[in-house]
């Protein structure tokens, strides 16, 4: 029989963290006299209490030990509690959020999608505005633990690849996950800081450079401003900005490494290779569209493009123009970089560069076969063969990728979107991103006009997405129950 106390002892813990959490923007609001805090403070209270008990009520008196069927529903139950959790200061806050725009805020946040339904933040209560910045936060660490340590382990669309890499590490450096962990968590900090500093140097106010360097490094994309990073009209902004996305979206396996100073084995990653070179022509392209079809200066036009292709490619969301009105070539561009996403092991979202190199191998193999019917020839990733195992699991995760963005595509259709918005809105909610094309789902125009029943697809897709979709269906498979 399938024991679930294991998973609700870890759901409630992760409940009470969140709980604990919430405390934050309570004490802002305090001090900000905003009558908001009474609603953090008693949403917190509700969440603790939930939390502590079902710790509590399943607690098993032995050490904890997970099945891999015990993490999948960790995983697909812990997120969706946490979603739930995080909904409540929304809820009751002085913004008077419906339970769709609730819910469909916080699931943005916890799965760091720059995607949301309020309007008005220039002039929001500053402890919701740090809500929204803390939950990406946090839920930029949950990808990462994720990308880590959970789908590589749980075989998911080729990351099993990286549990030899993985391995090698820990055994050379960490021999024990608790020191891995903490070095995440102490590489994530210091990057936070790190931008937050630099943001307010380059001339943003305290807190807004704190919020930013938080929904930065998660490559969340919540801003404090209506008008996004464009708000500031400030090249220095921009480039700070920039940075953090390229950190998010880059492997932290690397910055490990590097921090161990393992240049070589740091500088052989093809994976960031793809990701850099990716950035830098989609950049050019669009970086050249701005120039000639808008007028725009060559280095603002570069700035602009740069900026726009990582927001878009990482999964961050940020803009510093309305892309979301661009049609043509550069619409086409920024669709393909919202598909392919980041490094695996980062907080980007997408379906990650590593996977479309080993279809590349895979493709290229194929074809040497083709022309060299006797030839041998295994296809390779990091001068590693490639097991087969691993690449039928990356064709059917894209596989699944592809037709859930058709089946959420077309889902959102027939809530009423127009072809562009559900095309770019399903793009933008499985990778991750948020914003899309068109009035309705664009960077700079919020989603609050949506229909509730899009708001509701488009959090099933967010959800879908961070959990690399493989996660929640598995739960559907009939064989996952039987004992």
């Amino acid at each position: 029989m399938f024991d679930l106390r294991p998973v609700l002892f870890c759901v409630g813990w992760l409940v009470s963290v969140l709980a604990a959490a919430m405390c934050l923007p309570a004490v802002v609001d305090a001090a900000h006299g905003d009558a908001d805090w009474l609603v953090f403070a008693g949403s917190a209270s509700v969440t603790l209490f939930i939390g502590q008990t079902l710790a509590a009520a399943n607690r098993l008196g032995r050490p904890l030990a997970l099945s891999v069927r015990q993490i999948f529903m960790l995983a697909a139950g812990g997120w969706l509690a946490v979603s739930a959790a995080a909904a409540l200061p929304f809820a009751f806050s002085a913004q008077h959020l419906s339970a769709t725009d609730a819910f469909f805020e916080a699931v943005a946040g916890v799965t760091a999608t720059g995607a949301s339904v309020l309007r008005g933040l220039d002039h929001a209560p500053p402890g919701l505005l740090l809500w929204r910045a803390l939950l990406q936060w946090l839920g930029g660490m949950g990808g990462l633990v994720m990308g880590f340590l959970v789908l590589p382990t749980l075989n998911i669309g080729g990351m099993q690849i990286f549990r030899l890499e993985t391995a090698q590490f820990v055994d050379r450096v960490m021999p024990r996950l608790a020191k891995v962990m903490g070095s995440i968590l102490a590489l994530y900090l210091a990057m936070t800081v790190l931008l937050t500093l630099l943001l307010w140097a380059a001339g943003m106010s305290r807190f807004p450079a704190l919020l930013h360097a938080m929904t930065t490094i998660s490559c969340g994309g919540f801003s404090t401003s209506d008008g996004s990073i464009g708000h500031w009209r400030s090249p220095a902004v921009d480039w700070v900005i920039l940075l953090g996305m390229v950190l998010g979206g880059a492997p932290f396996i690397l910055y490990l490494q590097l921090a161990q100073r393992r240049w070589r084995a740091a500088l052989r990653n093809t994976q960031l290779r793809w990701y850099v070179v990716t950035m830098l022509v989609s950049a050019v392209l669009i970086g050249f569209w701005l120039y000639a079809e808008k007028d725009v200066k060559p280095l603002p036009a570069l700035r602009h493009g740069l900026f726009t292709a990582v927001s878009v490619m990482t999964g961050t969301g940020f803009a510093t123009l309305d892309w979301g009105g661009w049609t043509g070539f550069p619409m086409a561009v920024l669709l393909f970089l919202s598909f392919i996403g980041g490094c695996a092991g980062s907080t980007s979202g997408g379906v990650k560069l590593f996977r479309l190199q080993i279809l590349y191998a895979t493709a290229q193999a194929q074809m040497v076969r083709l022309l060299m019917p006797n030839a041998v020839l295994l296809p390779q990733y990091e001068r590693r063969p490639i097991p087969e195992a691993v690449a039928e699991s990356v064709l059917g995760f894209l596989f699944v990728y592809s037709l859930s963005f058709a089946m959420l595509a077309m889902a959102l259709g027939m809530v009423g979107l127009d072809f562009v918005s559900a095309i770019s809105a399903a793009a933008g909610a499985l990778a991750n991103l948020g914003p899309g094309f068109g009035p309705a789902v664009g960077p700079l125009s919020g989603f609050g006009g949506l229909p509730d029943g899009a708001k509701w697809l488009l959090a099933a897709g967010m959800l879908l997405g961070r959990l690399e979709i493989f996660v929640v269906l598995a739960l559907f498979y009939r064989g996952f129950w039987r004992p």
